[in-house]
């Protein structure tokens, strides 16, 4: 894991696989709205994703805003949230046991807290603004096939209900025995599943949604404008000098909205922020599964890892398809070498088929048979970024003024960047003074955080000595 966490990440390569997402490419694709760069800004965004999208639009919604300059390496929302599944899903759950250990019950109930509210904030935030991204809410299941991982869930919810307060909206959950989960939710051969709220959405309509309104705003959006390099202004000139093929622009403030990229920009944080290339698909649903599509979305909890699987609800493109990504454990040596790697023009050949597989394996005989047109409608994958401790970096790069960060969302984006940014936008303006009454401290950037050792993912396997313990008692 060392070797893979010190491989230097690199630009966005060119030519990447095309999500099923940005096929079509919106209308801002290769937006550019200026002809040419300007040779300085007030604040400069590197990235145009959620993060930076968001960003973006928050700034400009203050009175008297600066200007706002995004630049993007490759064509609009092209990196991670455009490849991703769409799933708003906070599986607090999964986190807390390790989250109260480690950081007490305050932080642990503020962290869960945190996530739930940016997943329903986003879908909220779509509907106020008219954004056309096939939002849908209802609930999500996690079907678990592991008894170690179905002892630590039961623990875990316990203990949330206890912490939150059984009430409290996050910590609602439903169990499932085996027979209840094949017969509602059609999965065979699991322990049982976990029932809870959830959503799904295009992220890349809603991001491609937020900067229109950014852009309304007088948003400077700079498509195909690698960053190549960052410095800072010399002879006592505050602010930064971000050099790309089209010229240099001084920035009187810089926000790295980079994620698993950020390395390439900063060298500090090698190590500190690890990309780690996920796998998806777009599949065509098996006659056995309900016509008018699943009524729920999905994760499959095994020993070591997971998939997730969102139906695409009616209504929108290809209604019934189902997205399932994941498969990361089943590549060569448990998929470390997916860790490091930021190439996602190709797939892993491995990794694919399981993937491709996985969804009719689960559903067994209720699958039913495979489409005429064949299972499989597309395949990409994507690069996200991953820190030491599982969790993002938020705020401003400890020993430098006017650096700011907004990376490393564990694969969890959906449900991390739309309030982080919020925070981050406290932080910038200097209005962050009741910032600790919601937003995690321990998201915060710090000096500390940027000496820990990568780990690799956190939170998703359960060790032996706690299953051998559970089973023991």
């Amino acid at each position: 894991m060392e070797e893979r966490a010190s491989i230097r990440p690199g630009l966005p390569p060119q030519n990447p696989t095309v999500s099923y997402w940005q096929d079509p490419p919106s209308r801002f694709s290769n937006h550019r709205t200026t002809s040419k760069l300007p040779g300085s800004v007030d604040t400069l965004i590197i990235g145009s994703g959620i993060t930076g999208a968001t960003l973006a639009y928050r700034i400009l919604s203050q009175p008297s805003p600066p200007e706002v300059l995004v630049l993007e390496a490759r064509t609009a929302c092209s990196g991670a949230t455009g490849r991703n599944g769409g799933h708003t899903k906070c599986a607090a759950y999964r986190q807390i046991l390790d989250n109260i250990k480690d950081l007490g019950e305050e932080e642990a109930a503020k962290i869960a807290r945190f996530g739930y509210n940016c997943m329903r904030n986003v879908h909220a935030f779509a509907r106020e603004h008219a954004i056309e991204c096939d939002s849908w809410q209802g609930d999500t299941v996690d079907v678990i096939y592991d008894q170690g991982q179905w002892n630590k869930a039961q623990e875990a919810v316990v203990e949330l209900k206890r912490v939150l307060g059984a009430e409290d909206p996050v910590a609602r959950y439903r169990f499932w025995d085996a027979e209840e989960a094949e017969k509602k939710f059609l999965a065979q051969g699991s322990l049982g599943a976990i029932s809870y709220e959830a959503g799904s959405l295009s992220a890349y309509k809603f991001v491609i949604g937020v900067l229109a309104l950014a852009l309304e705003k007088g948003l400077n959006l700079q498509t195909e404008t690698p960053a190549l390099k960052i410095r800072k202004r010399e002879n006592g000139h505050t602010g930064w000098i971000v050099e790309t093929p089209r010229g240099a622009i001084e920035a009187k403030r810089l926000v790295l909205a980079t994620n698993g990229y950020t390395a390439h920009l900063y060298p500090q944080l090698q190590g500190v922020i690890v990309p780690l290339r996920g796998h998806m698909t777009a599949q065509r649903p098996g006659s056995g599964l309900p016509k008018d599509g699943l009524a729920t979305t999905y994760s499959f909890i095994y020993d070591d890892g997971y998939e997730y699987m969102i139906p695409r609800p009616q209504g929108s493109v290809f209604a019934g398809d189902i997205m399932i990504g994941g498969g990361l454990t089943k590549g060569p040596d448990e998929g470390i070498y997916e860790y490091g790697t930021t190439d996602d023009t190709t797939t892993d050949a491995i990794i694919l088929e399981y993937v491709t597989n996985s969804a009719a394996g689960r559903f067994g005989s209720n699958w039913g048979h495979d489409n005429s047109e064949g299972r499989l409608r597309r395949a990409w994958t994507g690069i996200m970024g991953y820190s030491s401790d599982g969790f993002p970096l938020i705020g401003q790069m400890p020993g430098e003024d006017d650096l700011y960060i907004a990376a490393s969302f564990q694969g969890l984006g959906m449900v991390l960047c739309f309030e982080s940014t919020r925070a981050l936008c406290e932080i910038m303006t200097k209005d962050d003074g009741a910032l600790d009454q919601w937003f995690p401290q321990s998201f915060r950037v710090t000096r500390d955080r940027m000496k820990r050792k990568f780990r690799g993912r956190l939170h998703a396997k359960v060790p032996p000595m706690d299953l051998e313990m559970k089973t023991q008692s």
